[in-house]
């Protein structure tokens, strides 16, 4: 019990330090959930047109332009070259049809007249080239098989008055999905930097030159007193575990009480591990205390960085990405991201999830056979 004792007073004077981990994470997370919080809705959205008619405006013709009138915004500009060079340039016009003289009396002849057209070249202009072809095939195909023009716009009118309704299936709210998986995101950094950081320098107090030799002078056993560190710092990372799920449902609410929440926190229980695994072994490796912090930066940070913590995964290039499957914290981000999407949380949907736990189970489980060998390696020398 000493040393249990010991190790948590060691950690109390490092109290100031998960503090500030754990700020972080609620500003830091609380900003990205913030600035995450946009629903993609769907918007009905019309380019601008100008329309310039060389043609007298009847028949198929005035068919035409009514058409384009009810799909986009029909812009009044005056009907000069320079002037609507200068309205494209300037994004005052998507995109320009002309209407060739005698283009009316060429469709009905079947001859398939050409329609000039300047464009911006944005996607606007790419939606109001997309309806004008539509109509102008549309068009032909009725001009081929009727000759009366008043049954030919018919026609024409009759097949762009037919809508197809749209049905949202999916009950799934992304909006508070995607702030879970911002906020466990983030999470993985302060994990894995106050897990990593306090536990180190508390081990490298331990391993001191003058706390050794009481330890080796007094009557507790030396397996007795590892095993003791090592349920102290695994009790330390239940503890941080826990205090961060504890903000996690102050800040996201009723979403950590549901299945998809149960498999967020089961995620984060897995990663907190496989971060004592990788504190306990860069505690082997390293006793200077000033070696720590440069450290942690490199570990925790570098995973931020590379696997999608502070930026999201998708926005990241595939080199990188590929470098980050290398991590733990990668497969950890990645099954927070799949969590996000799963609108039905079954064994078949969740079981890429369950993958990645277990290649972060086999980090952890690297992790622990290096440090053996490694402590061993390093009895034998002393």
């Amino acid at each position: 019990m000493t040393v249990f004792k010991t190790f948590w007073k060691v950690v109390k004077k490092y109290k100031g330090t998960i503090i500030l981990y754990t700020v972080m994470l609620i500003v830091f997370g609380g900003i990205n959930m913030a600035t995450g919080d946009n629903q993609i809705d769907f918007v009905d959205s019309k380019p601008d047109v100008l329309i310039v008619n060389q043609d007298e405006e009847k028949g198929i013709t005035e068919n035409l332009i009514n058409y384009i009138e009810d799909n986009c915004n029909i812009i009044d500009l005056e009907q000069d070259e320079e002037a609507i060079n200068d309205a494209l340039f300037y994004r005052d016009v998507n995109y320009v049809i002309y209407i060739p003289k005698g283009y009316r009396k060429d469709v009905l002849d079947g001859k398939n007249p050409e329609l000039d057209i300047k464009s911006t070249g944005d996607y606007q202009a790419s939606l109001a080239e997309m309806m004008l072809s539509r109509y102008v095939e549309t068009q032909n195909v009725y001009v081929k098989g009727l000759e009366n023009e008043a049954d030919i716009i018919k026609a024409i009118n009759d097949n762009f008055s037919k809508k197809t309704s749209v049905e949202m299936i999916s009950k799934l709210d992304t909006g508070k999905t995607g702030k879970a998986t911002l906020y466990f995101n983030f999470a993985s950094y302060s994990i894995m930097a106050v897990v990593i950081f306090i536990i180190c320098l508390v081990l490298s107090s331990f391993h001191e030159k003058t706390v050794n030799k009481r330890t080796i002078i007094s009557s507790i056993n030396y397996k007795t007193h590892n095993r003791l560190i090592l349920s102290a710092s695994f009790a330390y990372s239940v503890i941080v575990w826990a205090l961060f799920l504890i903000v996690g449902m102050i800040l996201l609410g009723d979403i950590m009480l549901t299945t998809r929440g149960l498999v967020y926190m089961l995620n984060s229980f897995v990663f907190t591990f496989c971060s004592l695994t990788i504190a306990l072994f860069i505690s082997t490796l390293v006793n200077d205390k000033n070696a720590v912090s440069g450290i942690v930066n490199v570990v925790a940070l570098g995973s931020a960085f590379l696997c999608g913590a502070f930026v999201p995964a998708e926005w990241l290039p595939d080199t990188v990405l590929k470098i980050a499957h290398v991590l733990p914290a990668y497969w950890y981000i990645n099954s927070n991201d799949l969590l996000e999407s799963i609108e039905v949380i079954d064994m078949t949907t969740l079981k890429p999830i369950f993958v990645n736990m277990a290649v972060i189970i086999g980090f952890s489980a690297l992790f622990i056979v290096v440090n053996n060998i490694v402590s061993r390696m390093k009895q034998k020398v002393g």
